[in-house]
């Protein structure tokens, strides 16, 4: 019982440590394309073969993905919305490259298990939308 009340009392430290390591992860490849925006675009024309959508859109989708949603997620803000659009973005990605090395594909099945970790548990405790359920709940308006 007691090592259960201990590891119970860290789950919203384990969350909090998913959201900004995945968050760091994605903003930081954001970053980097966004940097050297036409080394995306050449990379989105011959290397990624994102399906459905021209090179163009993709990476302008990519990056705007890696940009805004790691920010949600670092915040605790609309945390669920933020883990499902970084987890289709991971997918996108192992789907978009023909040829991924093993320990490529480890990572991002890595980063995919945290980000369904979050959306199944929620960003815990230590979140913007845990302090706005808690208004709610208790009958707060959260304008004020």
């Amino acid at each position: 019982m007691r090592i259960t009340h201990l590891l119970e009392a860290l789950q919203p430290l384990a969350l909090l440590a998913a959201r900004l390591y995945v968050a760091k992860v994605f903003f930081y490849s954001g970053l980097t394309k966004l940097r050297d925006w036409d080394t995306t675009l050449a990379l989105f024309m011959d290397e990624y073969h994102v399906p459905l959508l021209s090179p163009m859109l993709a990476a302008m989708l990519g990056t705007a993905a890696e940009l805004v949603l790691p920010l949600l997620l670092a915040l605790g803000i609309a945390t669920r919305f933020g883990a499902l659009g970084l987890f289709v973005v991971n997918a996108v990605a192992v789907i978009a490259l023909p040829e991924i090395t093993d320990a490529a594909l480890q990572q991002h099945m890595f980063w995919g298990s945290l980000l369904i970790g979050l959306l199944l548990w929620g960003p815990g405790r230590w979140s913007v939308d845990h302090w706005l359920l808690r208004r709610w709940i208790a009958g707060g308006d959260i304008r004020s």
